[in-house]
């Protein structure tokens, strides 16, 4: 059986994949990376293609063109700066497009994705060559191997068959107009990059399954694992036992003055508590000192026994004093019968008799279960503790 509860057949739970992303263990594949910032870098360079070539136009026209005023005012750094202002923006937004793109595909994937601030600290183990050795040589190393060997015979046979059909074109750039030269560079460049994403999309499409089977793999939880997990998020019994006491202990101390009022403590019996108390000269009728449910009505039977308060037990009497009444409030008409009957038997119980418990009849109309909501039945019931 412990063999059974160690062995890791689960599937990981919400929360395990939480903390493994928190520590950096996300869905994460290199290859889909590569094609979308190459696909996006080339779509951009497709679409400003105009306003590049048309900077570096004017740049090598201006470096290129000279007369007697150029000569007599010749200022470099005036040259370089008009250089510099029309290449780079298209340069600087296309790094801009590159590195969104880059980051959408690393925190996007299944959902997963974070940024993990702790990854920049510096890590020994990263330095020390002989755990570098262990990757390279352990079964993950020569699956990265085959993975870069994969890729290098696809990527290379799509290369070749782009070269192929335009080897003699190259070698023949620098014999025509200039701008034919490098809208002919510009075109062929892009032609490439797109050839060469749609290989590595190719890649991704396998490898992103791969991946996501090996991280489920990786995360698979044992049933003692489940277990621990739950027993965490929820908090261990003696966790809660402790909670549920010091509640208790606070119920006790914020109820302490109504109890010592109180005469007898009427229970349900574990899930309501009403004390009662009767006074002639400050009511006609018996006050509800002090009520509560769970943990506060376990709180009341604590301090009943305690302070020698008698405690009954008529679970539709206290349900119905509950739901009808609130603290420093008169009972209502209808329930001064059943709680007179009480009275009178807590009377005899502190003058030394020994009567046996009454039978209490509660009105239908004020008849709860344990949720407030009326009961529906015929006639009168008795409440028998």
């Amino acid at each position: 059986m412990a063999e059974d509860a160690g062995e890791k057949t689960f599937a990981p739970t919400a929360k395990r994949k939480e903390n493994a992303a928190k520590s950096g263990d996300v869905l994460r594949s290199r290859e889909l990376t590569t094609a979308i910032t190459i696909l996006v870098g080339a779509a951009w360079m497709r679409f400003a293609g105009p306003w590049v070539l048309t900077g570096l136009g004017e740049t090598a026209r201006r470096g290129l063109t000279w007369d007697r005023a150029s000569l007599d005012d010749f200022t470099p750094g005036r040259l370089l700066v008009a250089a510099i202002r029309d290449a780079l923006p298209p340069v600087f937004l296309l790094g801009g497009l590159v590195l969104l793109a880059s980051l959408a595909a690393q925190l996007g994937p299944g959902g997963e994705g974070r940024w993990v601030a702790g990854n920049l600290a510096p890590k020994g183990s990263r330095l020390n060559p002989m755990n570098g050795l262990k990757r390279m040589l352990g079964p993950q190393g020569w699956i990265e191997i085959g993975k870069g060997l994969a890729k290098l015979v696809l990527l290379g046979t799509i290369s070749f068959f782009w070269l192929r059909g335009r080897i003699h074109a190259l070698l023949g750039l620098g014999s025509g107009e200039v701008v034919d030269q490098l809208s002919y560079a510009w075109n062929t460049l892009l032609a490439m990059l797109f050839a060469l994403g749609g290989g590595l999309v190719l890649i991704a499409l396998v490898d992103f399954p791969i991946q996501w089977v090996r991280r489920f793999l990786r995360l698979r939880m044992s049933l003692q694992e489940i277990r621990d997990e739950s027993k965490e998020s929820e908090g261990s019994p003696e966790k809660k036992g402790a909670i549920r006491q010091r509640q208790r202990e606070l119920a006790m101390g914020g109820m302490q003055k109504a109890m010592r009022e109180a005469q007898f403590v009427i229970t349900n019996p574990t899930h309501f508590s009403v004390a009662l108390a009767y006074d002639p000269a400050k009511a006609s009728a018996p006050i509800v000192v002090a009520k509560g449910r769970g943990d506060k009505a376990l709180a009341m039977r604590e301090l009943a026994a305690t302070m020698a308060v008698p405690t009954l037990e008529y679970p539709a009497l206290a349900r119905s004093v509950y739901f009808t009444t609130r603290e420093n409030q008169v009972i209502r008409e209808e329930l001064y019968a059943a709680v007179a009957t009480v009275l009178a038997f807590v009377l005899s119980l502190k003058r030394g008799e020994t009567p046996a418990h009454p039978r209490i009849d509660v009105p239908t109309e004020l008849r709860f279960d344990a949720e407030g909501r009326p009961e529906i039945r015929t006639g009168k019931s008795a409440a028998h503790a």
